[in-house]
Protein backbone atom coordinates (compact mmCIF):
# COMPACT_ATOMS: atom_id res chain seq x y z
CA UNK A 1 0.00 0.00 0.00
CA UNK A 2 3.12 2.36 0.92
CA UNK A 3 4.57 1.09 -2.62
CA UNK A 4 1.09 2.71 -4.27
CA UNK A 5 1.08 5.60 -2.53
CA UNK A 6 4.61 6.67 -2.98
CA UNK A 7 4.08 5.60 -6.61
CA UNK A 8 1.84 7.77 -7.41
CA UNK A 9 1.64 10.02 -10.28
CA UNK A 10 0.31 13.17 -8.92
CA UNK A 11 2.76 12.78 -5.58
CA UNK A 12 5.79 12.27 -8.36
CA UNK A 13 4.34 15.16 -10.46
CA UNK A 14 4.71 17.19 -7.38
CA UNK A 15 7.81 16.12 -6.08
CA UNK A 16 9.43 17.10 -9.41
CA UNK A 17 7.88 20.56 -9.83
CA UNK A 18 9.02 21.85 -5.89
CA UNK A 19 12.28 20.52 -6.93
CA UNK A 20 12.39 22.94 -9.84
CA UNK A 21 11.93 25.94 -7.62
CA UNK A 22 15.67 25.39 -6.31
CA UNK A 23 16.97 24.84 -9.14
CA UNK A 24 15.98 27.92 -10.55
CA UNK A 25 17.26 29.48 -7.73
CA UNK A 26 20.52 28.44 -8.12
CA UNK A 27 20.51 29.02 -11.93
CA UNK A 28 19.52 32.61 -11.61
CA UNK A 29 21.88 32.94 -8.28
CA UNK A 30 24.96 31.69 -10.92
CA UNK A 31 24.15 34.15 -13.62
CA UNK A 32 23.69 36.94 -11.37
CA UNK A 33 27.09 36.52 -9.70
CA UNK A 34 28.70 35.29 -13.10
CA UNK A 35 27.70 38.72 -14.84
CA UNK A 36 29.41 40.79 -11.57
CA UNK A 37 32.62 39.01 -11.20
CA UNK A 38 33.81 40.82 -14.66
CA UNK A 39 36.01 44.09 -14.21
CA UNK A 40 33.85 47.33 -14.07
CA UNK A 41 30.01 47.46 -13.62
CA UNK A 42 27.83 46.65 -16.51
CA UNK A 43 27.22 49.88 -17.29
CA UNK A 44 30.35 51.39 -17.82
CA UNK A 45 31.23 48.02 -19.86
CA UNK A 46 28.20 48.49 -22.29
CA UNK A 47 28.05 52.58 -22.67
CA UNK A 48 31.88 54.07 -21.99
CA UNK A 49 32.88 55.86 -23.99
CA UNK A 50 29.15 56.37 -25.87
CA UNK A 51 28.05 58.56 -22.59
CA UNK A 52 29.76 61.09 -20.41
CA UNK A 53 30.16 61.01 -16.88
CA UNK A 54 27.37 62.15 -15.53
CA UNK A 55 24.86 60.20 -18.18
CA UNK A 56 26.46 57.11 -17.17
CA UNK A 57 25.74 58.23 -13.21
CA UNK A 58 22.23 58.95 -13.72
CA UNK A 59 22.18 55.44 -16.06
CA UNK A 60 23.64 53.41 -13.51
CA UNK A 61 21.59 55.00 -10.75
CA UNK A 62 18.50 54.21 -12.55
CA UNK A 63 19.33 50.44 -12.92
CA UNK A 64 20.41 50.45 -9.40
CA UNK A 65 24.17 49.32 -9.64
CA UNK A 66 24.78 51.94 -7.32
CA UNK A 67 22.97 50.17 -4.52
CA UNK A 68 24.38 47.29 -2.20
CA UNK A 69 25.54 43.72 -3.95
CA UNK A 70 22.20 42.29 -1.95
CA UNK A 71 20.15 44.87 -2.61
CA UNK A 72 20.62 44.35 -6.37
CA UNK A 73 20.29 40.25 -6.13
CA UNK A 74 17.47 40.79 -4.33
CA UNK A 75 15.56 42.94 -7.41
CA UNK A 76 17.17 40.77 -9.65
CA UNK A 77 15.09 37.77 -8.07
CA UNK A 78 12.04 39.53 -7.58
CA UNK A 79 11.85 41.08 -11.23
CA UNK A 80 12.39 37.06 -12.26
CA UNK A 81 9.34 36.45 -10.17
CA UNK A 82 7.29 38.99 -12.14
CA UNK A 83 8.53 37.62 -15.08
CA UNK A 84 10.50 41.05 -15.95
CA UNK A 85 13.95 40.46 -17.45
CA UNK A 86 15.38 43.63 -17.51
CA UNK A 87 16.02 45.85 -19.90
CA UNK A 88 19.00 46.22 -22.49
CA UNK A 89 21.49 48.91 -22.34
CA UNK A 90 22.33 49.53 -25.86
CA UNK A 91 18.52 50.23 -26.99
CA UNK A 92 16.96 50.51 -24.11
CA UNK A 93 14.26 47.81 -24.87
CA UNK A 94 13.03 45.38 -22.55
CA UNK A 95 14.57 41.94 -22.93
CA UNK A 96 11.26 40.06 -23.66
CA UNK A 97 10.60 41.98 -26.83
CA UNK A 98 14.16 40.91 -27.73
CA UNK A 99 13.08 37.19 -26.83
CA UNK A 100 9.50 37.60 -28.96
CA UNK A 101 10.81 38.98 -31.80
CA UNK A 102 13.80 36.82 -32.48
CA UNK A 103 12.90 33.98 -30.26
CA UNK A 104 10.89 32.39 -33.06
CA UNK A 105 13.40 31.88 -34.98
CA UNK A 106 15.95 29.98 -32.92
CA UNK A 107 12.37 27.69 -31.31
CA UNK A 108 11.99 26.99 -35.35
CA UNK A 109 15.74 26.03 -35.71
CA UNK A 110 15.86 24.29 -32.70
CA UNK A 111 12.69 21.75 -33.47
CA UNK A 112 13.60 21.10 -37.34
CA UNK A 113 17.21 20.24 -35.57
CA UNK A 114 15.53 17.51 -33.29
CA UNK A 115 13.40 16.39 -35.69
CA UNK A 116 16.74 15.82 -37.93
CA UNK A 117 18.38 14.46 -35.12
CA UNK A 118 15.76 11.83 -34.25
CA UNK A 119 14.82 11.30 -37.75
CA UNK A 120 18.49 9.93 -38.40
CA UNK A 121 19.75 8.78 -34.71
CA UNK A 122 16.82 6.69 -33.97
CA UNK A 123 16.67 4.59 -37.19
CA UNK A 124 20.88 4.77 -37.39
CA UNK A 125 20.97 3.22 -33.52
CA UNK A 126 17.92 0.69 -34.57
CA UNK A 127 20.45 -0.76 -37.38
CA UNK A 128 23.42 -0.59 -35.23
CA UNK A 129 21.83 -2.94 -32.62
CA UNK A 130 19.92 -5.09 -34.69
CA UNK A 131 23.13 -5.65 -36.85
CA UNK A 132 25.94 -5.93 -33.87
CA UNK A 133 29.44 -6.22 -34.91
CA UNK A 134 28.87 -6.12 -38.02
CA UNK A 135 30.46 -3.40 -40.68
CA UNK A 136 26.86 -1.36 -40.74
CA UNK A 137 27.49 -1.39 -36.67
CA UNK A 138 30.72 -0.25 -37.14
CA UNK A 139 30.15 2.21 -39.23
CA UNK A 140 27.17 3.53 -37.73
CA UNK A 141 29.28 3.99 -34.53
CA UNK A 142 32.09 6.07 -36.43
CA UNK A 143 29.75 8.29 -37.58
CA UNK A 144 28.05 8.83 -34.13
CA UNK A 145 31.32 9.80 -32.94
CA UNK A 146 32.08 12.02 -35.47
CA UNK A 147 28.97 14.08 -35.44
CA UNK A 148 29.12 14.78 -31.58
CA UNK A 149 32.63 15.59 -31.68
CA UNK A 150 32.97 17.77 -34.71
CA UNK A 151 32.77 21.57 -33.89
CA UNK A 152 29.34 22.61 -35.24
CA UNK A 153 30.92 25.58 -36.89
CA UNK A 154 33.25 23.34 -38.68
CA UNK A 155 30.50 21.20 -40.24
CA UNK A 156 28.49 24.05 -40.80
CA UNK A 157 31.40 25.71 -43.13
CA UNK A 158 31.91 22.06 -44.67
CA UNK A 159 27.91 21.75 -45.53
CA UNK A 160 28.02 25.43 -47.00
CA UNK A 161 30.97 24.57 -49.29
CA UNK A 162 30.29 21.32 -50.68
CA UNK A 163 26.49 20.59 -50.41
CA UNK A 164 24.63 24.02 -50.63
CA UNK A 165 25.87 24.77 -54.49
CA UNK A 166 24.63 20.98 -55.51
CA UNK A 167 21.63 21.14 -54.00
CA UNK A 168 21.33 24.57 -54.77
CA UNK A 169 20.29 25.68 -51.23
CA UNK A 170 21.13 29.08 -49.57
CA UNK A 171 23.74 29.57 -47.08
CA UNK A 172 22.76 32.10 -45.27
CA UNK A 173 19.58 34.22 -43.27
CA UNK A 174 16.58 32.34 -42.56
CA UNK A 175 14.21 33.57 -45.97
CA UNK A 176 15.07 36.14 -48.97
CA UNK A 177 14.03 39.57 -47.77
CA UNK A 178 11.05 39.71 -50.62
CA UNK A 179 9.76 36.63 -48.32
CA UNK A 180 10.65 38.46 -44.76
CA UNK A 181 9.02 41.51 -46.24
CA UNK A 182 5.31 40.21 -47.98
CA UNK A 183 4.72 37.58 -45.30
CA UNK A 184 2.63 39.23 -42.30
CA UNK A 185 4.21 38.31 -38.85
CA UNK A 186 1.26 36.82 -36.66
CA UNK A 187 3.01 34.10 -34.90
CA UNK A 188 6.62 35.80 -34.65
CA UNK A 189 8.09 32.43 -36.37
CA UNK A 190 8.38 33.10 -39.81
CA UNK A 191 8.07 29.26 -40.77
CA UNK A 192 4.27 28.93 -39.49
CA UNK A 193 3.77 32.68 -40.81
CA UNK A 194 4.50 31.49 -44.11
CA UNK A 195 2.37 28.08 -43.92
CA UNK A 196 -0.53 30.57 -42.32
CA UNK A 197 -0.11 32.71 -45.27
CA UNK A 198 -0.53 29.57 -48.07
CA UNK A 199 2.03 31.14 -50.36
CA UNK A 200 3.69 28.12 -52.05
CA UNK A 201 7.10 29.97 -53.06
CA UNK A 202 7.38 31.31 -49.56
CA UNK A 203 6.97 27.85 -48.09
CA UNK A 204 9.44 26.79 -50.39
CA UNK A 205 11.94 29.52 -50.06
CA UNK A 206 11.73 29.16 -46.10
CA UNK A 207 12.45 25.50 -46.45
CA UNK A 208 15.46 25.68 -48.52
CA UNK A 209 16.62 28.25 -45.88
CA UNK A 210 16.47 26.10 -43.05
CA UNK A 211 17.86 22.90 -44.71
CA UNK A 212 21.56 23.54 -43.79
CA UNK A 213 21.02 25.02 -40.31
CA UNK A 214 18.92 22.32 -39.03
CA UNK A 215 20.86 19.08 -40.26
CA UNK A 216 24.13 21.47 -38.93
CA UNK A 217 22.60 21.37 -35.39
CA UNK A 218 21.06 17.98 -35.60
CA UNK A 219 24.05 16.34 -36.12
CA UNK A 220 25.46 17.51 -33.02
CA UNK A 221 23.02 15.03 -31.06
CA UNK A 222 22.52 12.79 -33.49
CA UNK A 223 25.30 10.55 -32.19
CA UNK A 224 23.72 11.01 -28.68
CA UNK A 225 20.40 9.42 -29.86
CA UNK A 226 22.39 6.41 -32.10
CA UNK A 227 24.43 5.29 -28.94
CA UNK A 228 21.22 5.15 -26.31
CA UNK A 229 18.92 3.50 -28.96
CA UNK A 230 22.22 0.77 -30.10
CA UNK A 231 22.88 -0.32 -26.57
CA UNK A 232 19.32 -0.32 -25.04
CA UNK A 233 18.35 -2.44 -28.63
CA UNK A 234 20.78 -5.00 -27.60
CA UNK A 235 19.83 -4.90 -23.71
CA UNK A 236 16.45 -5.51 -24.85
CA UNK A 237 16.98 -8.23 -27.02
CA UNK A 238 18.99 -10.25 -24.31
CA UNK A 239 15.85 -9.24 -22.09
CA UNK A 240 13.69 -13.24 -21.12
CA UNK A 241 10.28 -11.74 -21.80
CA UNK A 242 12.09 -11.34 -25.79
CA UNK A 243 13.80 -14.79 -26.08
CA UNK A 244 10.07 -16.04 -25.14
CA UNK A 245 8.98 -14.19 -28.00
CA UNK A 246 11.33 -15.75 -30.37
CA UNK A 247 10.80 -19.40 -28.53
CA UNK A 248 6.99 -19.10 -29.88
CA UNK A 249 8.27 -18.87 -33.21
CA UNK A 250 8.12 -14.84 -33.66
CA UNK A 251 10.98 -13.72 -36.56
CA UNK A 252 14.04 -11.15 -35.07
CA UNK A 253 12.89 -8.68 -37.17
CA UNK A 254 9.04 -8.72 -35.77
CA UNK A 255 10.43 -9.11 -31.95
CA UNK A 256 12.61 -5.96 -32.65
CA UNK A 257 10.15 -3.75 -33.85
CA UNK A 258 7.28 -4.77 -31.64
CA UNK A 259 9.74 -5.23 -28.37
CA UNK A 260 12.86 -4.40 -28.30
CA UNK A 261 12.64 -0.87 -30.52
CA UNK A 262 9.83 0.62 -28.03
CA UNK A 263 11.48 0.12 -24.78
CA UNK A 264 14.89 1.60 -26.45
CA UNK A 265 12.89 4.88 -26.57
CA UNK A 266 12.21 5.64 -23.43
CA UNK A 267 16.04 6.61 -22.41
CA UNK A 268 15.55 8.82 -25.32
CA UNK A 269 12.59 10.66 -24.16
CA UNK A 270 14.75 11.09 -20.91
CA UNK A 271 17.49 12.71 -22.31
CA UNK A 272 15.73 14.92 -24.24
CA UNK A 273 15.47 17.74 -21.88
CA UNK A 274 19.89 17.70 -21.44
CA UNK A 275 19.80 17.76 -25.47
CA UNK A 276 17.53 20.52 -25.93
CA UNK A 277 19.93 22.49 -23.34
CA UNK A 278 22.88 21.17 -25.94
CA UNK A 279 20.92 22.00 -28.54
CA UNK A 280 20.40 25.73 -27.63
CA UNK A 281 24.09 26.35 -26.89
CA UNK A 282 24.44 24.51 -30.55
CA UNK A 283 22.23 27.71 -31.89
CA UNK A 284 24.19 29.91 -30.48
CA UNK A 285 27.00 28.85 -33.17
CA UNK A 286 25.00 27.64 -35.70
CA UNK A 287 23.03 31.15 -35.94
CA UNK A 288 26.55 32.32 -36.27
CA UNK A 289 27.48 30.66 -39.13
CA UNK A 290 24.98 30.81 -41.37
CA UNK A 291 23.70 34.37 -40.58
CA UNK A 292 20.34 32.88 -38.69
CA UNK A 293 18.34 35.57 -37.33
CA UNK A 294 17.61 34.03 -34.00
CA UNK A 295 17.86 34.84 -30.39
CA UNK A 296 21.87 33.26 -30.24
CA UNK A 297 22.67 35.44 -33.04
CA UNK A 298 21.46 38.11 -31.06
CA UNK A 299 22.87 37.07 -27.92
CA UNK A 300 26.24 36.97 -29.09
CA UNK A 301 25.79 40.79 -30.95
CA UNK A 302 25.21 41.43 -27.17
CA UNK A 303 27.82 40.02 -25.75
CA UNK A 304 30.29 41.80 -28.56
CA UNK A 305 28.92 44.92 -27.08
CA UNK A 306 29.26 44.09 -23.90
CA UNK A 307 25.71 44.83 -22.76
CA UNK A 308 25.29 42.69 -19.91
CA UNK A 309 21.72 43.56 -19.05
CA UNK A 310 20.76 41.87 -22.32
CA UNK A 311 22.75 39.32 -21.89
CA UNK A 312 21.61 37.95 -18.37
CA UNK A 313 18.19 38.50 -19.40
CA UNK A 314 18.19 36.20 -22.20
CA UNK A 315 20.56 33.42 -20.40
CA UNK A 316 18.29 33.66 -17.53
CA UNK A 317 15.13 32.76 -19.98
CA UNK A 318 17.47 29.97 -21.57
CA UNK A 319 18.11 28.78 -18.12
CA UNK A 320 14.40 28.84 -17.11
CA UNK A 321 13.10 27.59 -20.36
CA UNK A 322 15.79 24.56 -19.99
CA UNK A 323 14.77 23.49 -16.27
CA UNK A 324 11.05 23.84 -17.24
CA UNK A 325 11.39 21.18 -20.16
CA UNK A 326 13.25 19.09 -18.45
CA UNK A 327 10.57 18.93 -15.80
CA UNK A 328 7.67 18.27 -18.43
CA UNK A 329 10.30 15.42 -20.03
CA UNK A 330 10.28 13.89 -16.35
CA UNK A 331 6.58 13.78 -16.07
CA UNK A 332 6.30 12.59 -19.50
CA UNK A 333 8.78 9.62 -18.89
CA UNK A 334 6.38 8.82 -15.88
CA UNK A 335 3.66 8.03 -18.17
CA UNK A 336 5.32 6.11 -20.58
CA UNK A 337 7.68 4.22 -17.76
CA UNK A 338 5.40 3.88 -14.47
CA UNK A 339 9.22 2.57 -12.78
CA UNK A 340 10.30 5.78 -12.36
CA UNK A 341 7.62 7.08 -10.14
CA UNK A 342 8.84 4.84 -7.16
Amino acid sequence: MTRTASGSLPRYILQRTLLVIPMIWVILTLVFIVLRVAPGDPVSAALGGKLDQDALDQRREALGFNRPILAQYWDYLSSVARLDFGRTFSDNQPVLHVVRDNGGATLALTVCAFIVALLVGIPLGLIAGRFRDSVPDVVIRLFGILSYAAPIFFVGFLLQAYVAKPLGLPTSGMASPITVFTVEPKTHILLIDVFLSGDSTAIEDVLKHLVLPATTLGLLICGVFIRLVRVNILQTLQSDYVEAAEARGLGRSKVTWRHAFRNALVPVITVIGLQFALLLGGAVLTESTFNWPGLGKKLVDYINDRDYGAVQGIITIFAVAVVLISLLVDIVNALIDPRVRY
